[in-house]
């Protein structure tokens, strides 16, 4: 009888047991499901950090493809201009010749392209103002001017930008090969000065292309992004998101980007406005998120390959 007692008090301890460890560990999935939904949500300032790394990361896929051979042909030019210094002529006359074969299979290569790109980097320019503090800049720009202070208002001038620079050197087919073809003139009859002010001319003709990336519109696109995916879980987080966006949009249309925009930029506002109204209300718009993210992607394409 004893026995058969201790069996059933242990039996029905270890059901306890069971059922205590099995609501401890839906709890626990609760709580880490709710702390994972917590750290999701991230701050105006996060976003816009990570949406500026995000597009820095993709700026480097956008650089145009170098011509390995077209770098080769520029660097030999600085070379025969060096031999031509140390007046190597001979040595100089061979190499040159060697660039102009380099730029014959060049043009072969490319009868339909006037630009090679033979260097290509990043540059990023960012400021800390807001779309009030950039007005009250220009408002000191324009009084500058008027009081024929130019340089100083060039030095402000200089502050407001905030974009990613994508810059592409290349050298222009038009007028490189020819150029060496007329230094090689110059050297065979003994006009090694003409010669190198030729080769250094080309050299100097590079023709820089830049792409411009708008940094506020790049943030306003992710906070948007952002928005659409919490807008039903954290409504008031959402709607901080897209305040931002307006004031991002409002920064990017101060700082010039799409001057002749105006009407896209109106757009854009009303649009943000009529999804925080949604938010608010029924909170049914993901159609409208889907369309404002779309609209402002066009815009930002847009402006980049006007530039």
């Amino acid at each position: 009888m004893i026995i058969r007692e201790n069996l059933k008090k242990e039996g029905f301890l270890a059901v306890f047991m069971l059922i205590f460890l099995v609501v401890s560990f839906s709890e626990g999935l609760c709580q880490e499901k709710a702390t994972k939904n917590e750290t999701e949500v991230k701050t105006s300032a996060q976003i816009s950090k990570r949406a500026v790394e995000k597009e820095e990361k993709k700026a480097s896929h956008i650089k145009q493809e170098l011509n390995d051979k077209a770098i080769k042909a520029v660097a030999d030019t600085y070379t025969v201009v060096e031999l031509l210094n140390q007046k190597k002529t001979k040595e100089a006359l061979e190499l040159l010749k060697k660039v102009i074969g380099e730029m014959e299979v060049i043009l072969a290569a490319n009868e339909n392209v006037s630009l090679i790109p033979i260097n290509s980097y990043t540059v990023v320019v960012d400021i800390a103002l807001g779309p009030e503090e950039v007005l009250k800049t220009i408002t000191e720009v324009t009084k500058k001017l008027t009081q024929g202070d130019v340089q100083g208002a060039r030095i402000l001038l200089d502050t407001l930008q905030s974009e990613i620079d994508i810059v592409i050197e290349n050298l222009p087919l038009a007028t490189y090969p020819d150029a060496m073809k007329l230094a090689s003139k110059y050297i065979i009859d003994g006009k090694v000065e003409e010669a190198k002010s030729v080769l250094q001319i080309a050299l100097n003709s590079m023709v820089v292309k830049k792409i411009i990336i708008p940094i506020p519109l790049v943030r306003a696109s992710d906070l948007i992004e952002e928005a659409s995916k919490i807008s039903k879980t954290h409504k008031e987080q959402a709607l901080k998101y897209l305040d931002e966006a307006k004031r991002q949009l409002k920064l990017a249309k101060v700082l010039g980007y799409g001057n002749e925009d105006q009407k896209i930029y109106r757009d854009l506002q009303a649009r943000i406005d009529s999804i925080k109204k949604e938010i608010e209300g029924k909170n049914e718009a993901a159609k409208m998120f889907e369309e404002l993210i779309k609209r402002l992607k066009e815009f930002k394409k847009r402006l980049m390959s006007s530039e």
